[in-house]
Order: C-alpha cells, then sequence, then structure tokens
C-alpha cells in the first residue's frame, strides 16, 4: 500500500500519462457514444441555471448530465492531487526562463503556480489586470464557444476524428499563441 502512495505522489512520464490521458476520448466515444468536452459543460451550467428562453440555452442539458459529472471529478482530482498527494514547494522552471522572466518581464516571485506579478487581486487595481484577466478571459470565452469547442475539445477529439473545422481551429489557437507570446505580451511589459 505505502508503494503505491509512493507511485502516485509521482510525476509520471509522458509515455505513461500521455497514453492515459489520450484514451479516454477515445473510450467516451467507443463505450458510450460520448463526446468529451470541457468547454461545453459551461453551456449546460448556463442551460441549467439561467432558463431565460436564449435559443442557445434552450436544449435538453439534463442528457448532458454526465459531462458536468466528468468535470467535478476532474476539479475535485485536481484538488486531491495539490492538496492531499502532496506538490513541490515550488514549481520547476529550467533556470533559462526564469532569466529571462526576471530581466524582460520584472517577475520575481515564483514560489506559486502563477507568478503574483500577474494573477492576484491586487493587480485588479491597474490596466494591465483588465487587460489580462477580463479582456482576455472575456475573449477565451467568446472564441471558445465561437470555434464551437476549446483547444482540447479540438485538439484531442477533432483532430482525431479528421474534423477540417477541429484543423483550422487548433491552427489559429496555435497563431494565437505565438502572436500573443512574441508580439503582444512583450508589449504589455
Amino acid at each position: 500500500m505505502n508503494t503505491m502512495l509512493e507511485l502516485m505522489q509521482q510525476p509520471w512520464p509522458w509515455y505513461v500519462a500521455g497514453p492515459l490521458i489520450g484514451l479516454t476520448v477515445p473510450a467516451l466515444l467507443l463505450i458510450g457514444n460520448k463526446a468529451l468536452g470541457i468547454s461545453s459543460s459551461l453551456r449546460h451550467v448556463c442551460a441549467a441555471c439561467v432558463p431565460a428562453g436564449i435559443p442557445f440555452l434552450t436544449y435538453n442539458w439534463r442528457a448532458e448530465i454526465w459531462n458536468l459529472v466528468f468535470v467535478l471529478g476532474v476539479a475535485l482530482g485536481g484538488f486531491i492531487g495539490y492538496q492531499l498527494m502532496g506538490h513541490p514547494d515550488t514549481i520547476a522552471i529550467s533556470a533559462e526562463t526564469v532569466r529571462d522572466l526576471k530581466a524582460e518581464m520584472g517577475l520575481t516571485d515564483f514560489s506559486g503556480l502563477l507568478p503574483r506579478e500577474l494573477f492576484s487581486l491586487d493587480n485588479m487595481a491597474n490596466w494591465k489586470g483588465w487587460v489580462f484577466l477580463v479582456l482576455g478571459g472575456f475573449l477565451i470565452g467568446f472564441g471558445t464557444r465561437y470555434a464551437g469547442g476549446c483547444t482540447s475539445g479540438h485538439a484531442i477529439s477533432g483532430l482525431s476524428n479528421l474534423q477540417w473545422v477541429s484543423l483550422v481551429a487548433v491552427i489559429a489557437f496555435f497563431v494565437g499563441g505565438l502572436l500573443m507570446t512574441w508580439v503582444i505580451y512583450p508589449k504589455l511589459f
């Protein structure tokens, strides 16, 4: 039993964790004819909580309750993994990345999961905080619904089903990420 706990507390190599995660989608499709989509669960929550007669939210969301249970399981698993299974005091980031973040962006606190200089309630008091959290959150939410799914949904489910729209969406996500990382983000700092 002690060996099993030790195994669960260690990071798993990519060749074990990757296939386990990647095979979840085809298993759901083959076993229960369920198309996995995390972002669609937000639509189900809105349909359940805001019955305002909006056509986009008028459907039988109860038939998709399994998706909400799956998302709850992801959140619960993340909580258990972080709080109960242990976590490192600092996140493992390469020395070169830390040096670049310090020199080019002025970030200094690497003690948590996210840099506090970017992601904190105090940061909401300035325009950069609003750009990152409010405008960025809106664009991600709007883009997810406009594209008909999130990055993982298109990249895992859509590409595995050879859907052209998913290929276009994944390329657009990738290009948008490159533009943000190399063009827009440096200008904000």
